[in-house]
Parts: structure tokens; C-alpha cells; sequence
């Protein structure tokens, strides 16, 4: 079994990928496939934090463009988190591993607040840590604190799960001209204005010195496949 290129990661997931083929809400089949791809890609000798999204229940931006303040609406995006990673650690523990759910949140009779101290004590004892409640702030997105949480525990990159297998010049099924890149440095990511994450994301992994991987998590294995390099995607570094 080949090493991993990388031995600590963030793995940014889509909210809206636990819907599956629903239009919102959670579909187990899809949850439970996700977390036998991350208890592989532990296996490998990896620590294994997740941060997902929310989309699949609220976006902060769609409730306050119907009326609601934008702190309210984010907040209830970031509530939504929890509960996404609730239902990974779950499906994560029913497959015999050990899962903890971190919340940016204080709500002891749920899960632990999200510190760097106990980040490290989990992922130190073998566990996959899901980071809910997003940065804890509203205006972040969930990309930013994929990026923010890898700098706080020391990860080597984030991994950005999508629903392509890279960075496109345009949106490939909208666009079949659209160029694939292979890497991109954090400033070209920035100055192109690509869409598969934002802008703010880009410029804290620039200055935290942090390759982003993006890559299409609809294979199963394609987590691992990344962990151990051989995997296709963009990485965006430098």
C-alpha cells in the first residue's frame, strides 16, 4: 500500500452532494458512501478532518435575498453544517470508526467545541473529526473555513470534493470548449475568477502557504486515490 503524498488533510464537501439525487435534504446511500471512502483514505495513515456544507438545507444568501438579514440567514447555513456532519459522524460510527463532530458553536448536548487542542487530541487518537458551525462567523463561506481550519490544525492541503474532477476555464457541461487545468497557483485561481471556490478561500490558502486539491468525489475511492497522488484533479499551489 503506497504512503500518503499527504499526512493530514481538510476535506471540503459540497452540502448539496449529501442530497444525492434528491433536491435537498440528506440521502443515507450517498452519506453512507462518503464515509467508507474517508474510513479508506484513514486507513492509508492519513488524520482525516471534514468540513462540509449546508446547501442541502439552508444558504445563508438565498434566505436573506428573500427578506431575511444576511447574520440570520448564515447562521442558520452554519447550523445547517451541524447537522450534516452529525450524520456522517453517524454513519462513519456504524461502519466501526471512530468519528467526533466539532462545532464552531457552543452545544455541549450535541458535540464538542471546535479548539485547535482538541482538534489535535482527536485526530492523535485515530478519529475522523467533522468541523461543523463554519468559521462561526456569517459572510464566510464553508471554503474559507475548509482553509482555515487546515491552517489551525497543521494540515498539508485541503480537498476539494466537487462534482468535476478539477479547475475548468468554464463550467464543462455548460461550455464543452471549456480547458482543464492541471495546477494553478493560488494567484492565477484568484485572477481567473473560477467558481469552485471563493475568492477569500484562495487568498487565505495563498497566504497560509496551502495547496487546494480539487477533485470529483462521484467515484468511489477517489479520496484515497488523491491521498496516495494518483488521483486526477487540480492542484492549486503556490
Amino acid at each position: 500500500m503506497a504512503e500518503p503524498v499527504y499526512r493530514r488533510v481538510v476535506i471540503k464537501l459540497s452540502g448539496e452532494y449529501l442530497a444525492g439525487s434528491q433536491v435537498a435534504g440528506i440521502d443515507q446511500s450517498t452519506v453512507d458512501r462518503i464515509a467508507s471512502d474517508l474510513i479508506a483514505a484513514r486507513k492509508l495513515g492519513a488524520d482525516i478532518a471534514v468540513v462540509v456544507g449546508g446547501g442541502n438545507m439552508v444558504r445563508g444568501v438565498e434566505v436573506s435575498a428573500q427578506g431575511m438579514s444576511r447574520t440570520t440567514g448564515d447562521t442558520m447555513g452554519m447550523l445547517a453544517t451541524v447537522m450534516n456532519c452529525l450524520a456522517l459522524e453517524a454513519a462513519i460510527e456504524r461502519k466501526g470508526a471512530p468519528a467526533q463532530t466539532l462545532s464552531a458553536f457552543v452545544m455541549p448536548e450535541i458535540c464538542e467545541l471546535f479548539t485547535r487542542a482538541a482538534a489535535q487530541k482527536h485526530l492523535a487518537e485515530g478519529r475522523i473529526i467533522l468541523l461543523g458551525g463554519g468559521t462561526g462567523n456569517p459572510f464566510f463561506t464553508t471554503d474559507t473555513t475548509a482553509v482555515l481550519r487546515a491552517a489551525e490544525i497543521e494540515a498539508q492541503a485541503v480537498l476539494k470534493a466537487t462534482n468535476v474532477d478539477g479547475v475548468y476555464s468554464a463550467d464543462p457541461k455548460k461550455d464543452p470548449s471549456a480547458k482543464r487545468f492541471d495546477r494553478l497557483t493560488h494567484a492565477q485561481a484568484i485572477e481567473g475568477g473560477y467558481k469552485v471556490m471563493d475568492a477569500t478561500a484562495f487568498a487565505l490558502a495563498r497566504e497560509t502557504s496551502l495547496p487546494i486539491i480539487v477533485f470529483s468525489i462521484a467515484e468511489p475511492g477517489s479520496i484515497g486515490a488523491i491521498l496516495q497522488g494518483e488521483g486526477r484533479g487540480t492542484i492549486v499551489a503556490g
